[in-house]
């Protein structure tokens, strides 16, 4: 991908820490100069331009709060135009909230759909006026999360926020197809980041019974799929969202199944008795 004798460039929102940072040095590796959107720990995001660019490719980075739309989403351009165009945008960042419904406020609902939702949406809507600018082709990948398939208690606002972001990106794949830019979604489940408080631990020592893999995944493994949806390989899927989540999905009916079975009898149950949604 990019423009004939040209270099292609992404740009990745929260990339200097976990799925983000995995994903724009997983791009750098691609042959991708790369521009990094910061909100916080500017110390990381010099970090991350280091990584990156010991693959070989130039990196910049630029602080932008997406809480602050319109003005935040200026950021795309400004990249684009440091680094001579835009081929690719993941849209990475979001901020997790957590409050029962009934206790929720204004104020954090507003921040939480904003950060989620709205700051992500108008970004790609300034990646996709610029592709189409230059006459079409380019990708468009938002980082979801499985809660945009699945509620999470305590969750409204970013359930929400991650269900209406992957709608949005259907909308985008589908008045954009004809320009040749794909947009879509990757849904992660539980990932050794921050967000979960679990930045830089190896997902493999830590022991998650309840996803069926039996641990978290690592950033690196959500990057390499945002890196192929990036690529010519992707070039057929569009309007797609990608959970990648150990199976933690496929689980949702074993605490059912777990508590109406005896798993220490010999064989199932007959028909009817299992507890199974009929």
């Amino acid at each position: 991908m990019g423009r004939w004798g040209q270099v292609p460039v992404a740009i990745v929102t929260g990339g200097n820490s976990g799925i983000g940072r995995a994903a724009a040095v997983a791009l750098a590796r691609c042959g991708f100069d790369v521009g990094i959107v910061w909100h916080a720990e500017e110390e990381r995001a010099k970090e991350a331009v280091l990584e990156c660019e010991d693959e070989g490719v130039r990196a910049v980075a630029r602080h932008a709060d997406l809480e602050q739309v319109p003005g935040s989403d200026a950021v795309i351009d400004d990249l684009a135009d440091e680094l001579g165009g835009l081929d690719v945008l993941v849209n990475n960042a979001g901020a997790n909230h957590r409050a029962a419904m009934v206790d929720e406020t204004l104020a954090g609902w507003r921040r939480t759909i904003d950060v989620n939702l709205t700051g992500p949406v108008f970004c790609a809507r300034a990646a996709a006026r610029r592709m189409l600018a230059r006459g079409g082709g380019g990708r468009i990948v938002f980082v979801t999360s499985v809660h945009e398939h699945a509620p999470l208690r305590r969750a409204a606002a970013y359930s929400a926020a991650k269900a209406g972001t992957g709608m949005a990106a259907k909308v985008m794949a589908l008045e954009l197809a004809g320009s040749g830019i794909t947009v879509n979604a990757v849904a992660p489940g539980h990932i050794a980041t921050p967000m979960t408080g679990k930045d830089g631990v190896a997902p493999e020592s830590v022991s998650l019974p309840q996803i069926p893999l039996g641990r978290p995944g690592g950033p690196p493994e959500i990057a390499s799929l945002v890196a192929w949806l990036a690529s010519d390989a992707a070039a057929y899927v569009t309007g797609a969202s990608i959970v990648a989540d150990g199976g933690l999905l496929l689980a949702a009916a074993d605490a059912l199944q777990d508590a109406v079975e005896d798993r220490d009898t010999a064989g199932p149950r007959p028909a009817g008795q299992r507890g199974e949604v009929q």
